[in-house]
């Protein structure tokens, strides 16, 4: 007997999907919606791998619905959209990112973001407005409301693009917030992974001077060298810390483990703001003295609105901001999330999905 989820939607799809708190992705039958009129269909080439997909895949995070198709930083090319829309044909790039639905009326979806709609649509293992469980990008076709849905300039490779849908508006959208995208402005990033290498090279690109701040000194010639960071602080080497206190005009803090605040609230000068986009699992202590002698900032930022999500990838075209990334076969993901817990990966992992992934007959 067909499940619910068939019942509602008629188009076969295939993907790969966790059915429990193991993590462990395996094979998956699934279906898709027909094209609706506001629709844009297409066939998924690209997926990035996000480190909120290993969490989700073994609910970490307590919200998990299973079974679990994660992915959203997908890519690929429009196979059909519906009769009403407007900015897309077949035949362009297109993306999706972390939403793919909002209420579209409340303030924050008036004012182009999406992403804190109280009603927002998750892109995985979430509840679509039909009832069913929305599937990710580790599958073969994506059906997508066009509002939710970014045009892939065509200077912009599919493989490198996919990781500017989640870890580059990420770091975009609080550099830009902030103020910290005006020319000769000295910003700090926290953390040398797949939002960190990425907030180095906007924030170069907007013309500021970027100093990374890490645990592990053998980063720092990958950061000065090869992502074009002008300095690099070792964040327990206290004397390198002291000397560079009062320095910053802000900080993109993409560390997700459990850190001090302290050391990064003294590197910040007057009004300077420290904003977080990485997810500490437990709260972390914040300093109030040094807030308080500095009347400095400490922020939160999540993803982007639409608008700001197409501006973004518009501009990583123009001014050639491209991830670092490792594109493997669908059959490697398991593989890649043991990788990932590591953080042995430079600097985000893509799933060629258009050539590796083959349903079993």
């Amino acid at each position: 007997m067909a499940s619910q989820d068939e019942l509602e939607h008629p188009n076969k799809a295939f993907g790969w999907a966790s059915r429990d708190t193991s993590g462990i992705l395996s094979p998956f039958n699934f279906s898709r919606r027909n094209t609706g009129e506001n629709d844009v269909a297409f066939k998924v080439l690209y997926c990035g791998i996000c480190h909120s997909d290993l969490h989700m895949v073994k609910n970490e995070w307590g919200f998990s619905k299973y079974p679990l198709v994660p992915g959203h930083e997908i890519v690929g090319v429009v196979t059909e959209v519906g009769s009403k829309v407007q900015k897309f044909k077949v035949g362009d790039n297109v993306g999706v990112g972390c939403l793919v639905g909002s209420c579209r009326t409340c303030q924050s979806c008036t004012d182009n973001l999406e992403n804190y709609c109280r009603s927002a649509i998750l892109t995985y293992g979430d509840k679509n407005v039909d009832g069913t469980i929305t599937y990710g990008g580790y599958s073969d076709s994506m059906v997508t409301d066009e509002h939710f849905v970014i045009k892939i300039p065509d200077s912009l490779p599919l493989d490198v693009a996919a990781p500017l849908l989640c870890a580059g508006i990420t770091v975009y959208s609080p550099l830009r917030y902030f103020g910290l995208d005006t020319p000769g402005l000295h910003v700090g990033v926290v953390g040398l992974g797949g939002l960190g290498h990425l907030a180095v090279k906007f924030a170069k690109a907007f013309g500021a001077k970027v100093t990374v701040i890490s645990t592990s000194p053998n980063k720092k010639e990958e950061a000065i060298q090869n992502l074009g960071a002008d300095s690099f602080l070792i964040s327990h080497d206290q004397d390198q810390m002291k000397a560079a206190n009062r320095t910053l005009d802000g900080i993109i803090d993409t560390v997700s483990a459990v850190h001090s605040l302290i050391p990064l609230v003294s590197l910040l000068k007057s009004h300077g703001k420290l904003i977080m986009v990485g997810a500490p699992e437990k709260p972390l202590e914040l300093p109030v003295f040094p807030l308080i002698t500095g009347r400095r900032i400490v922020a939160g930022s999540s993803m982007g609105g639409l608008k700001e999500t197409q501006e973004m990838i518009d501009f990583a075209a123009k001014h050639n901001v491209k991830p670092e990334i490792e594109v493997i076969p669908i059959d490697y993901v398991n593989t890649a999330m043991e990788r990932l817990v590591k953080v042995d990966v430079k600097y985000r992992f893509v799933i060629d999905i258009g050539n590796t992934l083959k349903p079993k007959l």
